[in-house]
């Protein structure tokens, strides 16, 4: 079984720079896509490649935020959103149920590129409830929460930790509010196989050539329930595929 994570950022963006054909070359069974920007009546059949059902939620406000699952394989069922009002508006989480697990996909709020003005609400109240719902499907199946968590966990999940400490994505409360979503039971799947790995990010911004020196964050992840890490085989980042300031994983 082949999952893949994009944040897109705009599905229709994306549309125009390969998605399809490269959608058909990696041939995934699911495919999980964040920062879709579009509302799911705007979806054209016609955009989606043939073998693939696909859902999508959006935002209140047209234009920002929202997700989107293609798969293969009918889920058992879906849910959007976490069932708390003041998280739901934004289109952030799709839950799918398969057979022996949840896959849960998210684009985590941002805590403001300027000020941290979103920092108080993701840690005291976005993180909290969050972890609170991951936890309870837990109880009852295998979770696979993946998407743009926009953290980089530790130093090595950036290129430059010493000058982004107050950056949002690397404040020692990012950073400490998923290390308690791990001290739950979960796993960061790529990080468990690929322990020392350095230089392996997944967002690059796209100013001064970023992409090209490698001068990136590793914001997009799949987590797993630790019992269920042995059924992951190879966790891998797509950094040479295109289309969007992050890339598939």
């Amino acid at each position: 079984l082949k999952v893949i994570s994009w944040n897109v950022a705009g599905f229709r963006s994306v549309l125009t720079k390969g998605f399809s054909d490269y959608v058909v070359k990696e041939n995934p069974d699911i495919l999980c896509l964040q920062e879709t920007k579009i509302k799911p009546t705007e979806v054209q059949k016609s955009s989606i490649p043939s073998g693939y059902e696909y859902h999508f939620v959006s935002a209140d406000q047209a234009g920002h935020h929202g997700t989107g699952l293609l798969t293969k394989l009918k889920p058992l069922s879906l849910k959007f959103g976490i069932g708390i009002a003041k998280h739901d508006t934004e289109g952030r989480v799709i839950t799918a149920e398969y057979d022996d697990f949840y896959l849960v996909n998210t684009y985590i709020p941002n805590s403001g590129s300027r000020g941290l003005k979103n920092l108080d609400y993701r840690i005291k109240e976005w993180d909290v409830d969050f972890q609170k719902y991951l936890v309870e499907l837990d109880k009852k199946k295998p979770v696979v929460w993946c998407g743009d968590l926009n953290v980089a966990h530790t130093e090595i999940d950036l290129k430059n930790p010493k000058t982004n400490t107050k950056s949002a994505g690397f404040t020692i409360q990012e950073r400490t509010s998923f290390g308690d979503f791990l001290n739950k039971g979960f796993i960061d799947s790529y990080r468990h196989y690929n322990p020392g790995k350095e230089g392996a990010f997944t967002f690059w911004t796209y100013m001064g050539g970023a992409r090209a020196k490698n001068v990136g964050w590793r914001l997009d992840y799949f987590v797993v329930s630790k019992r269920y890490i042995d059924s992951i085989k190879t966790p891998f980042i797509r950094s040479t595929v295109m289309g969007s300031d992050h890339c598939p994983i």
